[in-house]
């Protein structure tokens, strides 16, 4: 099953097999927005609105509860290994932290002296949280216990996407502002160690581990058509 989020009309809709057949619509109300699939569970954590991650039962393809949280929720990330889910909540200048079992927030981190974060993963070897923020930009490297702040270094502008690539201790960031930044892990933090330019608007990405390739969707401009840029990791 495929779900789509829609923030135009706040509906999700549902595609089937191999034919993508199209097949239920759960109406949220407004802005539907980021997708996680909770397998532990057998549940669908959606975010939507001004402030909540719905709860979608796959078995019988709706809505079964709500998770509240201060404003809209951008990216967020599942723990497997906890309860937990991590929220960016920039609208709160925040982020939330909300125990899935018993679909309450449990926590606030707050995040005062920077602004829209957007984008986040889970480095799951070094139990931290990555963010990035737009204003003024910048990697956030926060503690899984308690959100204590490890560091923060620059990054490209207007980023929305961020992977972390685990065989290699890498962080991949694309930007709008037509960058891709790739850091490395050390002791102690991130150092960046190259910036890819690509085309303005170029924020969209994906990195397949399983191809071991990072996709970019590069908008059309100049005379260039739209396209998907592909990046292979190296060495």
């Amino acid at each position: 099953m495929l779900y789509v989020a829609n923030a135009g009309d706040g509906s999700v809709r549902l595609f089937e097999g191999n034919d993508n057949a199209a097949r239920e619509r759960i109406e949220l109300g407004s802005d539907a927005d980021n997708i996680r699939i909770d397998a532990a569970t057998n549940r669908v954590f959606i975010g939507y609105g001004g402030g909540a991650l719905a709860v979608i039962d796959p078995s019988t393809r709706s809505k079964v509860g709500d998770v509240p949280v201060k404003a809209h929720p951008e990216a967020f990330q599942i723990d497997p290994d906890t309860s937990q889910i991590f929220v960016n909540v920039p609208g709160a200048h925040g982020i939330a932290v909300v125990d899935r079992v018993s679909q309450e927030q449990t926590g606030e981190w707050p995040v005062a002296d920077r602004g829209a974060n957007f984008p986040m993963a889970l480095d799951h070897v070094r139990r931290q949280i990555l963010v990035i923020f737009r204003a003024p930009s910048g990697l956030g490297v926060y503690s899984m216990m308690g959100g204590k702040p490890i560091a923060t270094i620059e990054t490209c502008g207007d980023a929305d996407d961020l992977f972390i690539d685990a065989k290699r201790g890498r962080v991949y960031v694309s930007c709008g502002a037509g960058f891709l930044d790739v850091f490395e892990a050390n002791e102690a933090s991130y150092q960046r160690i190259a910036r890819i330019p690509t085309v303005s608007g170029a924020r969209t990405s994906l990195f397949a581990p399983e191809m071991d390739r990072l996709l970019v969707a590069a908008r059309a401009s100049s005379g260039e058509p739209a396209a998907i840029w592909i990046f292979r990791p190296m060495p």
